[in-house]
């Protein structure tokens, strides 16, 4: 399902947005144009789909900017046939994007609300390769890697160590480090042996990363 007319507009700006800024791939901007963003979305936030804006999307959690997104999938390489584990599902967006760069997508995400709309969502669309589920993604989910791939969309206080074992040899992690308020560094980590090496590719502001599952919402 390619994006509608309505939405024409805002993904044009969002291209001319990514041509400035320079770094995401094509077929990242292409796995982007083939998924319409507004219905991750609530309707009232509709004409803001394609923006740089963090939005709301329920149980006090926000979906970030388009433009970010795509920085940070571009920054994880994706290849045909990887596994890939996301931590914070959210609206179910960007495991809909990875879908179409990669083979096999886990997202979880502390609140059971926020899992069963995406995949109400994923189902609408007709993405059979994500998995959703309700889990604490703190600790990641060493039961199902090793992962080709792992994106956390919230922010460690330090080094996220015990995720080593759950990537694999020559995979990569991006992620946030940082104090809770303020701004972290975003980091891509590639497994090197029974290590990460560390790469330093930007600055953002994530929630930090909450410690077991919700017991409501």
């Amino acid at each position: 399902m390619m994006i509608g007319t309505p939405g024409r507009e805002g993904f044009a700006a969002f291209m001319l947005r990514m041509r400035g800024k320079g770094g995401v791939t094509g077929n990242v901007l292409a796995a982007f144009e083939a998924t319409p963003r507004a219905p991750f979305l609530a309707g009232h936030f509709h004409d803001l789909a394609w923006s740089d804006r963090m939005l709301p999307i329920g149980c006090g959690e926000a979906i970030e900017g388009a433009d970010l997104q795509a920085q940070i999938l571009s920054a994880l390489a994706f290849e045909p046939g990887n596994r890939v584990l996301e931590v914070g599902t959210g609206s179910g967006y960007t495991a809909a994007v990875i879908s179409r760069l990669a083979g096999r997508v886990t997202t979880i995400d502390r609140y059971k609300s926020l899992v069963e709309q995406a995949r109400m969502r994923f189902e609408q669309f007709g993405i059979q390769n994500v998995i959703a589920r309700q889990a604490d993604g703190a600790n990641g989910l060493a039961s199902e890697g090793p992962f080709d791939r792992i994106v956390v969309w919230a922010a460690f206080d330090s080094h996220p160590r015990i995720f080593v074992d759950q990537l694999s040899t020559g995979g990569t992690m991006v992620a946030a480090i940082g104090p809770e308020e303020g701004k972290q560094v975003l980091v891509r980590l590639t497994k090197v042996g029974s290590r990460f090496e560390r790469e330093d590719i930007g600055e953002v502001r994530f929630q930090p990363i909450l410690k077991g599952a919700a017991a409501v919402l």
